[in-house]
């Protein structure tokens, strides 16, 4: 195609091109309407009306007609008139002062200009700085079938793998790929083929995107990155002729990397299309990747390199080997990989001697990679405000509670009786807590309302990384979800509204250990819910369909079983604890706030919230 075409751009911006010609032609006859004098033909005899009032002061006689102009209420207007066999004209005029003018240029040359070449000419010139804004861009109408990648040679992005913390298995895998492409006789003499496709595969904020870019900085070759939802537009057939365009370019800068960043926003399973409502043009631009992968050899050098967080709605089709045969997990990390990442963003701020990145990461199990950045740049801020010199210990801590709990809302006036169910309430909570069998350390109980709906909270921290879970293990979780109810229950005599979410969460629970997890005696090994087919699910929200009204009623009978199994538990503990009970809820109100360490002391038990057990 011709580079000097002009690019009139993607349908936004042909629509702002209409708009601007619009303004043109206003422009130009607000122009003629107001720079120009006004104009209009005279009879003869108001003409002479006119000279005779003394308002005509200018005219041109020609051989058909008076052209002049004359004043009307201070405004000059030009006029016309029909010329009439008149001898005594002149006399009359010069009699009233007008002046006279016996030559008339032709009007061709100003019809010309003013009519025809001054407006073309600014429309042009509006179609021409709009033609140069927009005549390298792949949106233009001219290249819709373009790619809107970002292609990196000589200028790599500044990101390596020393940026990417707590991946070790996934870099490695990377890192093979970059050695395949630097030196692929290696491997070729071994007989070796390098994978068409990888796939890094994991929850939001894992760093996949990151590990992209420290694949660009790391890679002597080409690296050409693109967005899935870059490829789709309203029009059929433009994110086919995209693919194409992308797998030409990089056929020709062979070796290289090709990366597609969010590929589940084109690669989704035509069989939820079918059932969900089709879309031609995502259904057609899969098809053309499929095609694209399949023609292309990766022992030329090419190597496609895609991120996703929704692998379980990808087609199967995309992921068979030969395209995408490798998928490589870009998981949570785990302490070591928690405690690197705090390391590498703790060099970017100025920090306390104090601060001990292997505590950090002790109290942020669960956080991914964007979290801890989040906490660490929320830590910066939080001693911005304070007028602090350096981010202390105290700073990173307050930071992880509010990516956890949320904002602390002190304004939120509470009054003296809701302030005490919400402290036996989270009381309740944390002494349950605490004298289960298995459960984290509580480190932390507030009755300071935090975040959208939190009156109160008790916050636990988990002292290690945990991938198993057995069955006593969630019952006492699930009796720690009672303890608030129990412990108004108990005081009161009466409940609010403040359980919720307590029993919803614990319901959850229980409704998984019957219908997901098989770990109940009445209804057996049997999982009714098979809808848990990604990992990145969370673990506790089943929904299980396509079983007999029987069946149902088992599992509601066992699940309600188990609920009030935990209400017990929990209620005993309380019971037997009723005078602790109310001694740290009462100090509790006084205070706000106790640590977890406050309230061991009080229940007379020894176990530390910092160590790793």
């Amino acid at each position: 195609m011709n580079k000097n075409l002009p690019n009139f751009g993607s349908p936004k911006n042909i629509k702002l091109f209409l708009w601007y010609a619009v303004a043109a032609i206003i422009l130009v006859y607000l122009y003629q309407s107001f720079v120009k004098f006004p104009s209009e033909t005279l009879s003869y005899s108001r003409f002479i009306q006119l000279v005779n009032a003394n308002k005509v002061k200018k005219v041109s006689i020609g051989k058909d007609y008076i052209k002049g102009i004359y004043d009307a209420n201070n405004k000059k207007i030009q006029f016309s008139v029909i010329r009439v066999e008149d001898k005594n004209l002149v006399k009359l005029l010069l009699k009233h002062g007008v002046e006279v003018d016996g030559v008339i240029s032709s009007d061709w040359l100003n019809n010309l200009i003013f009519g025809w070449i001054l407006p073309f000419g600014v429309l042009f010139f509006i179609w021409y700085m709009l033609s140069r804004k927009m005549k390298n861009s792949s949106t233009s109408i001219f290249g819709f079938g373009k790619g809107r990648f970002r292609i990196y040679t000589n200028q790599r992005p500044d990101t390596t793998f020393k940026d990417v913390a707590g991946e070790k298995e996934a870099k490695e895998e990377i890192s093979e790929i970059i050695e395949f492409l630097k030196d692929p006789e290696r491997f070729k003499n071994l007989g070796g083929r390098m994978p068409k496709g990888v796939l890094l595969v994991g929850p939001p904020g894992t760093g996949k995107t990151l590990l992209a870019r420290a694949v660009a900085g790391e890679a002597r070759v080409p690296f050409i990155s693109i967005s899935g939802s870059e490829f789709v537009e309203m029009f059929v057939g433009v994110g086919a002729s995209r693919v194409r365009d992308l797998f030409e370019t990089a056929k020709k800068m062979a070796p290289c990397i090709v990366f597609i960043d969010e590929i589940d926003t084109i690669g989704k399973s035509r069989a939820i299309s079918s059932v969900t409502g089709g879309n031609d043009e995502r259904e057609q631009t899969l098809n053309q990747l499929l095609a694209e992968m399949d023609g292309f050899d990766s022992s030329g050098g090419v190597i496609i390199l895609a991120a996703t967080n929704r692998p379980d709605i990808l087609d199967p089709a995309l992921l068979r080997p030969g395209r995408f045969d490798r998928q490589i997990l870009v998981d949570k990390p785990d302490l070591d990989g928690r405690e690197a990442i705090f390391k590498v963003h703790l060099k970017k701020i100025k920090i306390d001697d104090e601060v001990d990145p292997k505590k950090l990461a002790q109290q942020t199990v669960g956080l991914s990679g964007a979290d801890i950045a989040n906490v660490v740049n929320e830590a910066a801020l939080l001693a911005g405000r304070e007028e602090s010199s350096y981010v202390k210990m105290k700073h990173l801590e307050e930071a992880i509670e509010r990516q956890q709990v949320g904002l602390e809302r002190k304004s939120r006036r509470i009054n003296v009786n809701e302030k005490e169910i919400i402290a036996y309430h989270e009381t309740g909570h944390a002494i349950v807590a605490e004298m289960v069998k298995f459960s984290e350390p509580v480190q932390k109980i507030s009755i300071i309302p935090r975040g959208l709906a939190a009156l109160g909270y008790t916050s636990q921290r988990p002292l290690e990384d945990r991938y198993l879970m057995r069955k006593d293990e969630i019952m006492d979780k699930i009796a720690v979800l009672f303890g608030g109810r129990v412990a108004e229950e108990i005081i009161f005599n009466d409940i609010s509204t403040g359980a919720q979410n307590d029993l919803a969460r614990a319901t959850d629970m229980a409704k998984s250990l019957v219908a997901r997890l098989g770990m109940d005696e009445t209804v057996g090994p049997v999982i009714f819910d098979d809808t848990q087919k990604a990992i990145l699910k969370n673990p506790y929200s089943p929904a299980y369909s396509d079983i007999s009204e029987e069946t149902k009623n088992i599992i509601e009978k066992s699940v309600k079983k188990i609920l009030d199994k935990a209400h017990s538990h929990a209620s005993k503990i309380l019971r037997e604890n009723r005078d602790k009970l109310e001694k740290i809820a009462k100090l509790l109100i006084e205070k706000e706030t106790l640590s977890g360490d406050d309230l061991r002391k009080i229940l007379g038990i020894s176990r530390s919230t910092v160590e790793v057990s």
